[in-house]
């Protein structure tokens, strides 16, 4: 966790490259260093003190399982009561503090997670199989994160705005965002900083304390966030931290009576089931962000290498392993062939292996089980239709240590298809010829979810129909960057519709602080 010295380079997920040597040179170096300390002990933080679990757990890397990140701390029934009463003593006195003061808080953290990015990176890279800019780009939102909503609040003025008066002059009324108490935040493995960063991070600013759960699978991103908020003077009992199995540590958090609200970022059975049953005496918030199911639609009246290219980069990027990646795709007929053609030519040059070596743009899968989904998945094609490219796991030389996959394209199936519908989170896209716009935007729209979703067009009007139309709450259009993924904190909200989100509030945007927060009216009489 030593300070990063290279010069600070802005990476995002938009990014198509970077040729910036200062930039690879630090990240290699962070990689040997992270390399020396696989293996340490990492505790849970409650009440401001480092606490040790009666058991602890294993994280290992999906490049290499014999690479150990560290053992873990498992939180106790008493370590997460403990957590909680901690975070409900020290509400009232964070809520308390000057809002500025809280900012100037989060702000120091922000400067930390930014001053440790290639140390950072480095660790995520190996914890969960990233390549460097999709490393790189993670630790830089996340610290762009505290920046951007401690600026919403800001610019809110710490949400307390004067309303209107019917002609009384000693009557002044106040609308008041107040914080609602404690917030839990679940977070997932696959940001594992971002996604702890900005839930955590918009409570703390909201004046909310908060109990952090990471994911097993990527517990040391939230080890790292949790050192940014400690250097950056967060009193005790403000942000705790628990480690363990959903299960059980997960599972207590959401049934605990001291919790006040909850953030679950995860699947769409899980979300479902925590959002039917977070409430007990009255509504308590519970902002539930899940998955997506997220089509990608090209007329024939798109550039075809633009639509391929931004395919490509997001139903592949990180193994396909985002809620936001492109994982069906329905294309006009007339160039459904020639689409096919180029997406599989450049799903042929992408290169496979260890994430942190430079070359290799595509690393393994997070486990097991995703293997097998993605093996299952395959399977199914073959057998109802056609791969082509594609679809095996790959287990020759050291590639067998880990947890690798080829990327896969799939067409020829039914549109009503499971591999349509069912989000897999593995390298697997399915293709799909349609008769027209009208029916590619119906076919996206049958699902559940409502993500994101991506246009390729050249003609104005199709592009007005789909914006018009579609039902997902983040649209893009003609980007080569990326069909469906890669929103930025204050350029892009990122929140979903239908049962991909719970609020119709997005992350990313002016809106999520206020989302910690409950609305009281101040009428006071002279």
């Amino acid at each position: 966790m030593t300070t990063d010295s290279a010069p600070r380079i802005k990476i995002t997920y938009a990014t198509l490259s970077n040729d910036n040597e200062d930039l690879h040179r630090g990240f290699e170096a962070a990689v040997a260093d992270a390399r020396t300390k696989l293996g340490w002990h990492y505790k849970n933080y409650i009440d401001g003190e480092w606490r040790d679990g009666a058991e602890s757990f294993e994280a290992r890397s999906p490049i290499d399982r014999d690479l150990l990140m560290g053992t873990f701390a498992t939180a106790t029934t008493k370590d997460v009561d403990d957590a909680v009463a901690a975070a409900r003593a020290a509400q009232p006195a964070w809520a308390a503090i000057p809002w500025r003061e809280r900012l100037a808080i989060v702000r120091r953290a922000a400067e930390y997670i930014s001053d440790h990015l290639m140390p950072y990176s480095a660790d995520m890279a190996i914890e969960v199989g990233k390549n460097r800019i999709e490393a790189l780009g993670e630790v830089e939102e996340s610290a762009d994160l505290l920046r951007y909503y401690s600026q919403t609040m800001e610019d809110n003025q710490g949400y307390e705005h004067p309303m209107g008066n019917l002609g009384d002059s000693a009557v002044h009324t106040w609308s008041v965002l107040r914080p609602h108490g404690v917030f839990a935040v679940i977070s997932p493995f696959n940001f594992p900083m971002a996604l702890a960063t900005g839930p955590t991070g918009a409570a703390l600013i909201a004046g909310n304390t908060v109990v952090l759960k990471p994911s097993t699978a990527s517990p040391l991103s939230s080890v790292n966030l949790m050192m940014a908020y400690i250097e950056a003077g967060i009193p005790k009992g403000v942000v705790n931290f628990v480690m363990g199995p959903g299960e059980t540590v997960g599972q207590h958090l959401r049934d605990h009576p001291g919790i006040d609200g909850i953030v679950f970022t995860g699947s769409y059975e899980v979300g479902m089931n925590l959002f039917r049953g977070f409430s007990k005496a009255w509504p308590r918030p519970c902002i539930v962000e899940m998955g997506g199911k997220n089509p990608a639609i090209v007329t024939k009246h798109a550039d075809l290498d633009e639509a391929a290219e931004g395919i490509m980069r997001s139903a592949f990027g990180f193994g396909g392993q985002k809620c936001s990646a492109n994982s069906r795709v329905y294309v006009e007929r007339p160039v459904h062939d020639e689409l096919v053609r180029l997406l599989v030519e450049k799903t042929e040059k992408i290169q496979l292996g260890d994430p942190t070596v430079r070359a290799n743009w595509l690393g393994p899968i997070i486990d097991q089980r995703a293997v097998d989904r993605h093996q299952t998945a395959v399977s199914e094609a073959r057998r109802d239709g056609t791969v082509f490219i594609g679809g095996e796991h790959l287990t020759d030389g050291d590639l067998s240590r880990g947890y690798f996959v080829e990327p896969t394209v799939v067409g020829g199936l039914p549109a009503s298809h499971r591999l349509f519908r069912d989000e897999l989170f593995a390298p697997f896209t399915a293709v799909a010829a349609v008769d027209s716009l009208d029916e590619a935007i119906t076919l996206a729209n049958d699902n559940v979810l409502g993500l994101t979703a991506g246009v390729y067009s050249e003609d104005q009007a199709e592009v007005q129909q789909f914006l018009d139309t579609i039902q997902t709450g983040v649209l893009y259009v003609n980007r080569r960057a990326g069909a469906t993924t890669g929103a930025w904190p204050g350029i892009q909200a990122f929140g979903g519709w239908k049962g991909s989100g719970s609020t119709g509030k997005a992350g990313l945007s002016m809106y999520y602080v206020a989302q910690f927060m409950r609305e009281q009216s101040r009428t006071i009489v002279d």
